[in-house]
């Protein structure tokens, strides 16, 4: 015990007299010094307090007086105030009602329940009110016969059920269970020992509950026992056989009984005797409080007595102060109350946390202060601020090992920069390297700390714990922390290896890609990983380091580009669904790839498009690959270039290499302007209206690296035969143009007859003799009658370099024609005049002269003509019944009269559509006779409002019996 040292870590708070309030009579006040206590409680806020009188009193907080009344008429041997409900069981003694029938009683109050008591000569309270009692039991009868009553225990079960051991001198524990308000209860004995003798007297009582397991401990000062309550009958079982006095007896908040004896205090679990502490001194009083024992030893050498609070579990006295005789020991209000034999109290209260660390640092006692605070169970942020600040003692003293030990336990409370910051000023690398190891063990570094700890392994060139660190694994697979930063740090420093099972591990494929690209040049092994990622990976990593790949492992990187864009073998093997392709990525996906290569991307996209035919994207891939045939110039970097500081006399060998490389470079353009071509015309099938490219961009490709060829086919393609003739005009292909002009100009097999007019008019503006190519033109233009002779003569008469015997067989040939056309119109014109005269003849014959119907049989039914009979001006002759109505119009002349008149509203309503006419004139080889006809027709001559209708021509004429 020596060596336990001492502290203050409680402080006396209050102490007074405790007098039991009587009323103001001068009797009672004499009286009152000596009443003496008996017993004392707590609980729920209040100290209650047993006198010899039969009188109790509860105080309130700082040992006030609250009230008091009469609990029994003699005296107050034992109390308990319950926890759960504000009840007050007493034990005390009562007026003996019989000789037969003892004086204790046990009486259960309710403190929350006031009455007014009777007055009565007996009354000593000074309230006006008494709590109500509600139970009232005779603790002896025949079955239990009386005995000294020494300790007295209540355990509070499921209310209202209460569960009192009443411990007698004899070696007997009288037990009480039940609710004692309703008198439902039931009563049975334990026996410490089957010898009933003075020494077994029971001097303290303790409950254990565990679960379902009910124990009470018994202690004599010979024994102690252990009775299991919920065995039928009970089990009991001697744990001891030594004991202890009362009042030296408690139980522990771990459920321990603790009992004191001169030599030590034991303590006890269920299964026997445990620890025991070598405390000497008689011990009056025993008791347990927030972990600490109390104990009050009596000196037997002066007669003092001492009270010790001890801390078992780091072995230090918290406080020991000299007191006076002490009778009572409470705790309550978070405070320990003493209550001495002169009935004055002394309140003793444990200093806060804060205090008590000062105290302890300002000794240096670092060590006591960090097992108070984990013994007293202080939050986490506590416990770090005491082992902060033995490590900054510790760091002050140069221990950096131990520093950081205490250092290391603060991580998650204490911001690792301040321990950082410190072990960088020393230079204790060793020390900062074990405090970002375990920093990251907690999942709490950050990518700083990650680089600082990298970074110290590399200056240490501790390649084994930079192994160990890189692959170890948390319990869920994933690494303790930040992939890039180790995988930058670990580039940095040329632990390339590292950095790749890093990315490796935490599949950051582009990252393992650009170590084995960018700082290896290992590109095979390069293809190789990515040949074995998911396709969706792989497209990702191909298309950020595609470029470094095209540069150096072209045909390679190609392979994997295939696979990628088009099915595999298996996927053909079991029928991939067209929702699987549509899913492939799209080689234009890939196209920036190809930046610098544009000789890779053409054979890349050439096997794409002999393998995949029906692709989503093939109007875009056919675009790209025409400008890649079109184009006039690829870089070929396979072909070397002259250095430019090479010896003067190597000038010859650069020449032969720069004649070499530009022959190579038109073969190859011939070549791929071959494949453009093949491309132009099978990507626009004949059954398509529209070709698989972009047509406009065809043409702008072909104009600009002046490909005649393609844009001759894609002009014919798109029927616009005049730009291709202008492409023979602007080459000067006179041969060329006239083929294309028989080809395009037949109207016949559908061509425009109008490209020969062209054709005579570059001839006419062309200034040079081509005498040879217009008489063919002439043929031409004469055989479809595509020209008047007029304009012909006009055209050509442009070109000063053509003569008149140029087109003097022509002018014959056509002046011969417009000769018989000519004479064929004047016969004609003979013919109609002819006819015109005659039908005015028969006009007038008509207006002047009568005529006579000689017809006896009617047109319409052919039965003979009788009354009334209708007579046309046409000759035909009717029943006025066969023509029903209609008696305006011949029947047999109507038909041929309304066509005609048809006819003539139909040409006067196309005479109003001058978009037609229009039309007719422009696309007509003689616009002359297209107007002609519409004169003759009389749709565009001025006409008269009146009409001549079949009326006029066959005006009816009804006769009666005469037939006139």
């Amino acid at each position: 015990m020596y060596q336990w040292r001492k502290f203050e870590f409680f402080e006396e708070k209050n102490a007074g007299k405790l007098n039991k309030i009587s009323p103001p009579s001068s009797s009672e006040e004499e009286n009152s010094a000596a009443v003496k206590i008996e017993c004392c409680s707590s609980g729920r806020g209040k100290v209650v307090i047993g006198y010899d009188d039969g009188t109790i009193s509860l105080l309130d907080r700082g040992l006030n007086f609250n009230f008091s009344f009469h609990a029994h008429s003699s005296s107050v041997l034992f109390l308990q105030h319950l926890k759960q409900r504000n009840f007050l069981v007493t034990i005390g003694e009562d007026e003996q009602i019989s000789p037969q029938q003892s004086s204790m009683c046990l009486k259960v109050f309710d403190l929350d329940k006031m009455h007014q008591p009777e007055a009565t000569s007996t009354s000593t309270s000074t309230n006006s009110t008494t709590p109500d009692c509600i139970g009232i039991l005779r603790i002896f009868t025949n079955q239990f016969p009386q005995a000294k009553i020494t300790s007295f225990l209540v355990l509070e079960e499921a209310p209202p059920i209460l569960l009192i051991a009443i411990g007698l001198d004899n070696g007997c524990i009288y037990c009480i269970k039940g609710d004692i308000g309703r008198e439902r209860i039931t009563r049975f004995r334990l026996e410490v020992d089957d010898n009933r003798s003075s020494s077994n007297s029971i001097t303290g009582l303790g409950f254990r509950v565990d679960g379902q397991a009910l124990q009470l401990f018994a202690v004599t000062p010979v024994s102690v026992t252990l009775f299991s309550l919920q065995d039928q009958p009970p089990r009991r079982q001697t744990l001891d056989h030594i004991g202890s006095s009362v009042y030296s007896v408690t139980m522990s908040d771990r459920l321990e009984l603790i009992i004191g004896r001169p030599e030590a205090v034991y303590f006890y679990e269920v299964d026997g005797r445990g620890p025991c502490w070598a405390f000497e001194g008689e011990k009056k009083f025993l008791g347990w409080f927030r972990g600490y024992l109390l104990c009050v030893i009596a000196d037997q050498r002066n007669g003092k007595h001492t009270f010790n609070v001890y801390d078992l579990k780091n072995r230090l006295i918290a406080h020991s102060i000299v007191v006076k005789e002490v009778t009572h020991m409470l705790c309550e209000w978070g405070n320990i109350i003493l209550i001495m034999a002169d009935k004055s109290a002394l309140c003793i209260g444990e200093k806060d946390m804060e205090s008590k660390l000062d105290m302890l640092f300002k000794k240096n006692l670092y060590t006591v202060a960090i097992n108070l605070v984990q013994s007293q169970q202080a939050d986490a942020a506590a416990t770090a601020e005491v082992l902060r600040k033995y490590g900054d003692h510790l760091y002050s003293k140069q221990d950096y090992d131990e520093a950081m030990a205490q250092y290391i336990n603060t991580i998650g409370h204490l911001e690792p920069s301040y321990v950082i910051q410190k072990f960088l000023d020393a230079q204790r690398i060793y020390n900062l390297t074990n405090y970002l190891e375990k920093l990251h063990e907690k999942g709490l570094a950050s990518k700083d700390h990650t680089t600082l700890l990298l970074n110290c392994y590399t200056k240490l060139k501790d390649v084994g714990k930079l192994n160990i660190f890189i692959k170890s694994e948390d319990g869920v697979g994933e690494q303790k922390f930040d992939v890039e930063t180790a995988i930058r740090v670990c580039r940095a420093a040329n632990y390339h290896e590292h950095a790749m099972y890093v990315a490796k591990k935490a599949g950051r494929h582009e990252l393992y890609l650009k170590i084995l690209l960018e700082d290896l040049g290992r590109y095979d092994e390069a293809l190789h990983y990515i040949s074995g990622l998911e396709p969706s990976q792989a497209g990702v990593t191909v298309k950020e380091y595609g470029k470094i790949l095209i540069e150096h492992k072209p045909v390679e990187t190609i392979e994997i580009l295939m696979r990628l864009c088009t099915e595999d073998k298996e996927s053909v093997k079991r029928g991939a669904s067209s929702a699987y392709i549509s899913m492939l990525p799209s080689p234009v996906d890939f196209l920036n790839i190809f930046i610098h290569h544009p000789e890779s991307l053409m054979d890349f996209l050439e096997k794409y498009t002999t393998k995949v035919k029906d692709s989503p994207a093939q109007v875009e891939i056919h675009n790209t690959l025409l400008e890649l045939y079109l184009s006039n110039d690829l870089n070929f970097p396979s072909i070397s270039q002259a250095n430019n500081n090479e010896d003067l006399n190597l000038k010859a060998v650069g020449k032969l290499v720069a004649d070499g490389k530009d022959s190579a470079k038109e073969t190859d353009c011939l070549e791929r302007r071959d494949k453009g071509l093949r491309l132009l015309k099978s990507a626009w099938p004949s059954e398509l209206e529209h070709p698989l490219y972009d047509v406009d961009l065809a043409i702008i490709l072909c104009e600009m690296n002046a490909f005649s060829e393609g844009l001759l086919y894609l002009y014919e393609k798109m029927k616009l035969y005049k730009e291709v003739i202008a492409c023979y005009m602007q080459a000067h292909d006179h041969e060329g143009l006239i083929a294309c002009c028989k080809r395009l100009g037949d109207s016949v097999k559908g061509g425009d007859p109008s490209l020969w007019a062209d054709l005579l008019k570059y001839f006419g503006e062309l200034g040079e003799d081509c005498s040879k190519e217009v008489k063919e033109v002439l043929t031409y233009i004469e055989r479809d009658d595509i020209l008047p002779p007029i304009i012909v003569l006009q055209t050509l008469s442009r070109n000063p370099c053509l003569t008149l015997s140029v087109i003097k067989d022509y002018i014959a040939r056509k002046l011969e024609q417009e000769s018989k056309l000519i004479e064929e119109d004047r016969r004609a014109i003979e013919k109609y005049q002819e006819d015109t005269l005659a039908m005015r003849r028969e006009v007038q014959d008509l207006r002047t002269n009568a005529r006579i119907f000689q017809l006896s049989k009617c047109t319409a039914c052919t039965f003979t003509l009788d009354l009334p009979a209708v007579h046309f001006m046409c000759m035909h002759s009717f029943h006025q019944r066969c023509l029903g109505d209609n008696e305006k119009e011949c029947p047999e002349c109507a038909p041929e009269y309304r066509s005609v008149m048809e006819m003539k509203r139909s040409l006067e309503q196309n005479s109003r559509d001058q978009d037609q006419f229009f039309q007719q004139v422009k696309s007509s080889k003689d616009g002359f006779s297209v107007i002609a006809e519409y004169f003759g027709k009389g749709i565009i001559s001025k006409t008269s409002n009146g009409s001549t209708g079949a009326g006029a021509l066959g005006s009816a004429n009804t006769s009666s019996g005469s037939g006139l």
